[in-house]
């Protein structure tokens, strides 16, 4: 694996993440089991790809662009999904928080070696 596959699998671990916690208020405190499985399912195989992508990214950078690019996509699906219509302020904190995964991701030092 080299750095471009760890963001590959960085991506995919957002996208596995997303679909793990988009489904958290449907397993109604995890009493309904098909929604709870997917819960569960999606969110272990995030954290397994996460675990091969710090070995090429540093833990910091990934969790960031992980945890940041989470909340933005899952506020989004909230908007459809729920109806949950954010705030001019929750949305200017969205802003801040991809600009900061943007700025983390660009002005990293990361080997490119590897």
């Amino acid at each position: 694996m080299n750095i471009i596959y760890a963001y590959v699998f960085l991506f995919f671990a957002i996208i596995f993440e997303i679909a793990g916690t988009s489904v958290v208020k449907d397993t109604e405190s995890f009493t309904r089991w098909l929604p709870s499985i997917i819960c569960l399912t999606t969110i272990c195989f995030s954290y397994y790809l996460m675990s091969h992508v710090v070995n090429f990214v540093p833990l910091g950078i990934t969790y960031a662009t992980w945890s940041g690019l989470g909340i933005a996509l899952v506020t989004i699906v909230g908007i459809y999904k729920y109806n949950q219509i954010p705030n001019i302020p929750t949305v200017i904190g969205l802003i801040l928080i991809i600009v900061g995964v943007i700025i983390i991701n660009t002005m990293n030092d990361i080997n490119l070696n590897n």
